[in-house]
């Protein structure tokens, strides 16, 4: 049907006649002559209907766009004049011989260049996957697999498929649930991720395990996650920390070359969970931003404004600045609303101090707050920030981790808005992190990645004395402010995974319940073994540039984890339900 496709013509095909099929992109009739601009995957090229051949014209006059069309014409080069530098294949047209519509086409809700709402492009998503960014973003998926692919075949992984149907663990988010048709009561789950599958792949020797693999949680959403999402899962037996580490760095930097023509840096700098919450307010911070959070809890314990000195005196508090080179322009109406944007992490507030002449140290500054504080003080806080002239400063003051989840979000926001953000890419690895957390409400400890994650200490005794000191084998690969890897070292041991069982509360018969054929494969001869899993989908999101990873998956949900496109999900026929034995409850609806 066709020799070649339309974005692939050029200069070097002129004379020779050419077979071509794809959508009309635009129609245009200029003075008895038609245009059509013919596209299909790899680009548009247009083609030209004279009047002379009255059967071909009276056949282009009629379709419109997104019409299906098979095209033979010849390629010839374009008059001076009408060349578009702009178009791939702007220096030649193709003159039709001969025309086949193979398809009409009712008008679309959209056109490919409109910004349309995305239940919209969602809906009819066949037709948004037609637009050149759609296009572009899912062959760049394609290439990004195809390179992971070829380095983990050459360096020993062996692709193995684990199953879909399996049990529920805790995880930390809600399963997806089946029902048994077979095993009427009882349920499978669909997996959050093959983390206990992987293990038992390296107990059965396999040494080095990759899978892309969909994974699924029933969480609530937001731009980088969806229910079901696409993992690049790998496990590796005989390792240590440093080993996994330096291999994913390799992978990485094989991939972005390969892909993108980037080189990534010979070796990621890495950063403490302890420093990187310090310096940047979150555990995946975007080095490209150049500020950072500086700690004024010392210059604040003694200070008569109890805002700032009680969370300097408390334990758990903190006082931390964020300076902003050349903000104090900002006018009051933006700092309310910079108010207004941290008050969503928690924040009571934003005290500010605006620099306009350091010569006159406090009388140069303008702030509500300069009568709460010594002079000695405010010169300290000069100096210890290194404010100019022109720099606005932001505090924050509170339990620590209001202070850092606020003003670490701040500082991204503001590096957007003022445009600090540096060109390039800048992946780092965070470690270190505490092996546990504690909640504050119920004082149960909680795994800070999975309850299968090794502790730093091989003490058991150690582990049960002082669990909120222990820092895990665990470390994330950040990229540009965002996490996209995450794995550990795991434990190979059945004492210390019922020692981390205990302290999480999980019971004996829990443990056996739920990972009993973990815990007794666990004293067959488990090899030290540990792994990473990549966020694909997030991971193809940075390199392409999207906003969301919705645009970077062929057919994703909305943010209420539904398909416009199948009306999924939906009810099933009384007949279905009990065959699995479900009954339904029925709906009760509040009336006033």
């Amino acid at each position: 049907m066709r020799t070649k496709y339309c974005g692939d013509i050029d200069i070097q095909d002129e004379g020779q006649e050419v077979s071509i099929a794809g959508w009309v992109h635009r129609r245009r009739d200029h003075g008895g002559v038609i245009f059509v601009d013919l596209r299909d995957r790899e680009g548009l090229v247009q083609v030209v209907f004279n009047p002379e051949n009255k059967d071909i014209f009276s056949e282009a006059e009629r379709i419109r766009s997104e019409y299906v069309l098979a095209v033979k014409g010849k390629v010839r080069s374009r008059p001076d004049g009408t060349k578009n530098p702009n178009m791939k294949t702007g220096e030649i047209e193709v003159v039709a011989t001969a025309l086949d519509t193979l398809n009409d086409s009712l008008t679309p809700p959209f056109h490919h260049d409109e910004n349309t709402n995305e239940e919209i492009r969602l809906k009819y998503r066949y037709l948004d996957l037609r637009r050149d960014n759609m296009q572009f973003n899912l062959r760049l998926r394609h290439k990004v697999t195809q390179a992971l692919r070829i380095f983990l075949d050459e360096n020993g992984f062996i692709d193995t498929e684990t199953p879909m149907l399996t049990r529920a663990t805790p995880e930390g988010a809600r399963d997806y649930i089946v029902p048994s048709r077979t095993h009427q009561g009882k349920f499978f789950a669909l997996p959050q991720s093959p983390q206990i599958f992987k293990q038992l792949l390296m107990m059965s020797g396999f040494d080095r395990y990759y899978q892309i693999v969909r994974c699924f949680r029933d969480e609530d959403l937001r731009a980088d996650r969806q229910p079901e999402f696409t993992q690049l899962d790998i496990e590796m037996s005989f390792v240590d920390q440093d080993s996994v580490m330096s291999k994913m760095e390799a992978l990485m930097r094989f991939v972005f070359k390969k892909v993108m023509d980037i080189a990534l840096p010979d070796e990621f700098p890495r950063m403490s969970y302890a420093e990187a919450m310090h310096r940047f307010g979150s555990d995946k911070p975007d080095l490209r931003i150049p500020m950072e959070l500086i700690d004024i809890s010392d210059l604040m314990t003694n200070v008569e404004f109890k805002v700032f000195s009680g969370p300097a005196q408390d334990k758990e508090g903190r006082v931390a600045a964020l300076k902003i080179p050349q903000g104090s322009k900002l006018s009051r109406k933006e700092i309310d609303d910079y108010t207004k944007f941290v008050g969503r992490y928690g924040a009571k507030g934003l005290a500010y101090i605006k620099a306009e002449d350091i010569s006159k140290k406090k009388e140069g500054l303008q702030s509500p707050i300069l009568k709460f504080l010594p002079d000695a003080v405010v010169d300290e806080l000069i100096q210890k920030l290194s404010i100019e002239n022109g720099d606005i400063v932001f505090f924050g003051a509170d339990k620590s981790n209001i202070v850092n989840d606020s003003l670490g979000a701040l500082r991204v926001k503001i590096g957007e808005d003022f445009g600090f953000i540096e060109e390039g890419w800048k992946p780092l690895w965070i470690v270190d992190f505490p092996m546990f957390e504690q909640d504050k409400n119920s004082n149960r400890w909680t795994s800070l990645h999975h309850p299968f994650t090794a502790p730093s200490i091989d003490s058991v005794k150690e582990l049960e004395k002082n669990p909120g000191t222990v820092l895990s084998k665990a470390y994330d690969m950040v990229l540009n402010g965002s996490e996209i890897g995450g794995g550990s070292i795991r434990i190979h041991n059945k004492a210390m995974q019922a020692a981390v069982f205990k302290l999480l509360d999980i019971s004996d018969e829990e443990a056996q319940e739920k990972f009993g054929f973990l815990l007794h494969a666990l004293e067959y001869g488990c090899p030290p073994h540990g792994g990473i899993a990549f966020g694909l989908d997030r991971m193809i999101m940075l390199m392409s540039g999207a906003e969301s990873i919705r645009d970077v998956i062929a057919f994703p949900k909305t943010q209420s984890a539904s398909c416009p496109l199948t009306d999924a999900p939906g009810e099933v026929s009384p007949e279905q339900l009990k065959e699995t034995g479900i009954r339904l409850r029925p709906v009760i609806t509040e009336t006033k």
